[in-house]
């Protein structure tokens, strides 16, 4: 898969917190990527999931982060559109035994790019 730079720089930093925040399982750093209405779904081997920001974080907090397990850091985004303050980006996020795919809805409100909504699944690693 290809991966491209984010030319915004303002959102890039929100999808890099985002991003890291996940590897180094840093809750407070992952907070500060999401709108606190953000609504996560996906399916992820087939089943259905769907979690509201705060149990996502706190199933995060509980869990071995792929950083402390050794697993080096592969997540990029493969495409960004941006238009006037909402964006949308597609990540690929290989971590665990998963290979994600994560499509990231952004709102920019008073100057800072937040995640509203998170759809992903799992894809066959390549």
């Amino acid at each position: 898969m290809s991966h491209l730079p984010v030319a915004n720089a303002d959102l890039r930093t929100t999808i890099d917190a985002y991003c890291q925040g996940i590897h180094q399982g840093d809750v407070a750093l992952l907070r500060s990527a999401f709108d606190p209405k953000a609504a996560l779904f996906g399916e992820v081997r087939g089943e259905p999931y769907y979690r509201s920001l705060d149990d996502y974080l706190a199933a995060v907090a509980t869990r071995a982060s792929p950083q402390s397990l050794g697993q080096p850091f592969r997540m990029a985004p493969l495409s960004v559109e941006e238009t006037g303050n909402i964006a949308f980006a597609k990540l690929h996020c290989p971590i665990f035994d998963f290979d994600y795919i994560d499509y990231l809805s952004f709102v920019r409100r008073d100057g800072q790019w937040r995640i509203v909504n998170k759809l992903f699944t799992d894809v066959p690693a390549a």
